[in-house]
């Protein structure tokens, strides 16, 4: 076995690498650019190896400073993790040429499913189904338009070298793809080196469902189950599970058999995933279509491990020193149910916007690659399991991918596993930056996600109008309102405790006034405690201070964030932020003769929403523009944002240049 390996990725996949290496006796080598030189995947590895400056285009993309840190350190193989380098042929090349391993499938099946045209060609010769659509790259937008009429709307524009929702654009008309092409070649050439793109038809109703492979250089090629991925925003993955509710057994045996066929006329082994597209439209479930195939370890592979017991970091290391798989596909099972949600530096309730800036609290429900050895440690601590790369007083740059951490969760039914998303999404603490947490609560909530009736157009079906919270009954409201009243009457026994204004005996406010989501109760702790009256069954521990407590109310339990407000209490739980104000009874009608604050009208300047590039600036001074009409594009993580006028205006002043780095609420442009 190999005695040292590199890992040529940063964050939580190369911690990933180095936890298993660590298992199997393995030292680690980590390479690390400025921004990531506190990062903790360079403390965990055995050594680390400074590669340049923050941009991936000056450090963790240059394939020769990686091979030189390998050399450096006697490495005997590299691990690339995924994005990156990981599906690049030269870079495998070049490590075979210095005689190190690639950890990782051969070049040749890299080169052929790395092009998503030549893939589409090679899928359909191997007998797969296939998406109609463009079979060469699109020359430019006149093409597009020509291609997109004859496939007929909608469709989706690709780049040809694409992967993790990057270069990829949905057209319902004309006017999409006159606005979308030429931004998906950007895409495509700066995150892949490649702009070219290709057209094929959106499938309606389409379920998302991708088979993980591996295999050996023995020949041996199995299939581990499929993984469910169809809820996805702007076509990056959210939530992922395994086994997919919408897959029967045979389903799964006639994918799993033809993608293993489309792996073996490629001469594929390590491990892979195919990515099918399904029409959810059809009953059968037998329209399934070839995508593209990930010629690399996949960010959802958690859940393939919770459910398989198999560790896939393992068998790629074992798969590139030359053994042999130690199972067979009828030792594949499925034990339970996983799901996986990403954790996002993101703000849902600004539209997603990227959020970078420094982790003032992070403190997630269980500590990161920690687990209780249950399954070989694959579903972490009772079933709860923590991927991150990142530590509290550290920061979510804008260089890299905006992903914080991954949660997973394992129980013995899909139900289970989805209710300890719920809890321990609830203890995860993220302070500092916007984050997506009660976004993803609220998915694992939503009636349609526990049906299991699920789309790629979920989100933009269930959240039309951007996300505000996830819904909460009226009973929820009262047991927080009875939270809410308990709390302010510990506190305010402290308060006078702290003033030396009792004796022996507290007398703090027994009867309150608690107004959220725009219900009002009467909280009273006298002798029991009681909203509008009804006795409320309340436990739970509280001392002054604390930031997240657990109350028991009735027959349900609630992790509660708690933050103080200058009339009561910020409260989020199970998906939504709650403004809570609080008043002593006797004070409460008195808040009626307060003066409302007017917001002043920002409307007429064009505000950066986020730490960006401007990309493009499409107006001057004195154009004038209609709402709705593109005005400036800002790039972020990796993602180009459009900014649109909010109303009919004329250019009264610019204030940025294209080519320049932003700050939030940086003012671009000023309308009159």
């Amino acid at each position: 076995m190999f005695k040292k390996i590199l890992i040529a990725n940063r964050g939580e996949i190369a911690c990933r690498i180095i936890k298993t290496a660590r298992r199997m006796g393995i030292q680690t080598v980590a390479v690390y650019s400025d921004a990531d030189a506190r990062a903790p995947f360079v403390q965990m590895a055995d050594e680390a190896v400074y590669i340049g400056p923050s941009p991936a285009a000056q450090s963790y993309l240059i394939a020769e400073k990686i091979i030189a840190a390998a050399k450096q350190t006697g490495a005997e193989a590299v691990h690339p993790g995924y994005g990156f380098l990981s599906e690049r042929t030269s870079f495998a090349e070049a490590l075979a040429a210095e005689g190190i391993a690639f950890i990782g499938p051969p070049v040749g099946a890299i080169a052929a499913m790395g092009d998503k045209i030549e893939s589409k060609k090679l899928a359909k010769a191997a007998g797969v189904n296939t998406v109609p659509g463009s079979p060469e790259a699109i020359a430019d937008t006149a093409e597009a338009l020509t291609v997109s009429r004859e496939i007929g709307y909608p469709v989706m524009m690709k780049a040809s070298a694409g992967g993790g929702g990057k270069g990829m654009r949905l057209a319902y008309n004309d006017k999409d793809v006159e606005e979308g092409f030429e931004a998906t070649q950007r895409e495509g050439l700066n995150s892949f080196g490649d702009e070219r793109v290709f057209i094929e038809k959106f499938i309606l109703n389409p379920r998302h469902i991708e088979i993980q492979i591996l295999g050996d250089q023995h020949g041996n090629i199995l299939y581990l189950n499929e993984r469910e991925c169809s809820i996805q925003r702007r076509h990056q993955k959210v939530v992922e599970e395994a086994p997919s509710p919408f897959v029967t057994p045979k389903m799964r045996q006639a994918m799993g058999e033809q993608c293993v066929a489309l792996a073996r006329a490629v001469g594929y082994y390590s491990a892979g995933t195919v990515e099918l597209i399904v029409s959810g439209a059809d009953p059968s479930g037998e329209s399934f279509y070839f995508l593209e195939m990930n010629t690399r370890l996949q960010v959802e592979h958690p859940v393939t491990e919770a459910i398989t017991g198999i560790d896939l970091v393992e068998q790629m290391i074992r798969v590139a020193y030359g053994e042999k798989l130690a199972m067979t596909q009828a030792d594949i099972g499925i034990d339970g149910w996983a799901i996986e949600n990403r954790v996002y530096a993101e703000d849902p309730y600004r539209g997603f916007l990227p959020s970078t800036g420094r982790l003032v609290r992070y403190d997630p429900p269980v500590p990161g690659w920690e687990d209780d050895g249950a399954a070989n440690g694959r579903r972490g601590v009772d079933g709860i399991r923590v991927d991150d790369g990142v530590y509290e007083g550290g920061e979510v740059s804008m260089f890299y991918d905006p992903m914080i951490a991954k949660l997973v969760t394992w129980g013995e039914t899909r139900d289970v596993a989805a209710d300890k998303q719920i809890a321990a999404l609830d203890a995860f603490e993220i302070e500092g930056l916007g984050h997506n947490i009660d976004f993803v609560s609220a998915i694992m909530q939503h009636p349609r996600f526990r049906s299991g009736e699920l789309t790629t157009g979920f989100i933009a079906e269930e959240y039309p109008d951007g996300f505000h919270g996830a819904a909460t009954s009226d009973e929820v409201l009262r047991h927080l309102a009875a939270v809410a009243g308990f709390v302010a009457t510990a506190r305010a026994d402290r308060a006078r405790q702290t003033d030396q204004q009792l004796a022996d005996e507290l007398e703090p406010p027994y009867d309150w006034s608690v107004t959220l989501a725009g219900k009002t109760f009467a909280v009273s702790l006298d002798e029991e405690i009681t909203v509008d009256g009804e006795p409320v069954d309340l436990a739970l521990e509280y001392t002054p201070g604390d930031r997240l407590i657990e109350a028991e109310v009735g027959e349900q339990t609630y992790g509660i964030k708690l933050s103080p407000t200058r009339t009561g209490f910020r409260m989020t739980t199970r998906g939504a932020i709650h403004q809570v104000q609080v008043l002593p009874a006797a004070v409460a009608p008195l808040t009626r003769h307060m003066i409302e604050k007017i917001p002043p009208d920002l409307s007429r300047f064009l505000i950066c929403p986020m730490p960006g590039l401007l990309v493009s600036l499409n107006v001057a001074v004195g154009d004038k523009v209609e709402a709705g009409q593109p005005l400036a594009v800002i790039e972020a993580m990796k993602m180009e944002n459009i900014l649109r006028a909010e109303k009919s205006a004329t250019v009264k002043a610019v204030n940025a240049k294209q080519g320049e780095s932003l700050a939030v609420d940086a003012v671009i442009l000023e309308l009159e």
